[in-house]
């Protein structure tokens, strides 16, 4: 069921995550984001979340708007036919939103806002980097420690360096020097050592930096 009628509600919440966006009739609207709604579903259907029924460049399912556990991202793994930008770049697979970024969306534009309450800042979401926050070397590299969660295998235990070696045709020295890096920036190098990696590839899967097409 499309989710329009709760959009009256986030007009009460001037602070939390939500989208603004014009809608058919030219009405400008905002639609409160919450956990407890996790997938939002974007295109021409009437029956999407966030309908643009009379653009006719958006697909009838474009994109979706899911809840990541400790942020919002914004995914089209190939759903739409004319692609999905943020802030003029074209979207491959999944990206973290950040407060004041500009969706475009066949003809339509939405623009997510959000202003955390002081102290809702968790260390977990400061530590997702971003796709270009990894040299081409740390990108490889987390993206064979995934490989073995393509399509979403449900007991996977991330590569080993050895495994990543042979892939990558680099040493096993090499690829713990990079997986070191990685800890940092992902904000899991305190972790136990026989955690650090699990959850370096759930990171990564989480918050886009590893998406399905990746592996």
């Amino acid at each position: 069921m499309p989710t329009e009628a709760r959009i009256g509600a986030a007009v009460s919440q001037l602070d939390g995550p939500r989208l603004s966006y014009t809608d058919d009739d030219g009405n400008q609207r905002e639609l409160a984001l919450v956990e407890d709604s996790p997938r939002l579903t974007v295109g021409r259907s009437r029956q999407a979340d966030i309908a643009f029924a009379s653009d006719h460049n958006v697909s009838r399912l474009h994109a979706a708007i899911e809840w990541m556990g400790t942020h919002w991202t914004i995914v089209d793994d190939g759903l739409s036919r004319n692609g999905t930008f943020v802030n003029g770049e074209r979207l491959t697979g999944r990206r973290r939103l950040q407060a004041g970024d500009n969706i475009r969306i066949g003809s339509s534009t939405l623009t997510f806002h959000y202003t955390p309450p002081s102290g809702d800042l968790t260390g977990i979401a400061d530590a997702m980097p971003t796709r270009a926050a990894l040299t081409p070397a740390q990108q490889a590299i987390v993206v064979e420690l995934c490989r073995p969660y393509k399509n979403k295998a449900a007991f996977a235990n991330p590569s080993s360096n050895q495994q990543i070696a042979e892939r990558l045709f680099v040493s096993v020295e090499t690829v713990k020097t990079h997986l070191r890096t990685l800890f940092s920036k992902f904000g899991v190098e305190d972790l136990p050592q026989n955690q650090k990696r699990a959850q370096l590839a759930k990171r990564a899967l989480q918050s886009g930096v590893v998406t399905d097409r990746d592996l």
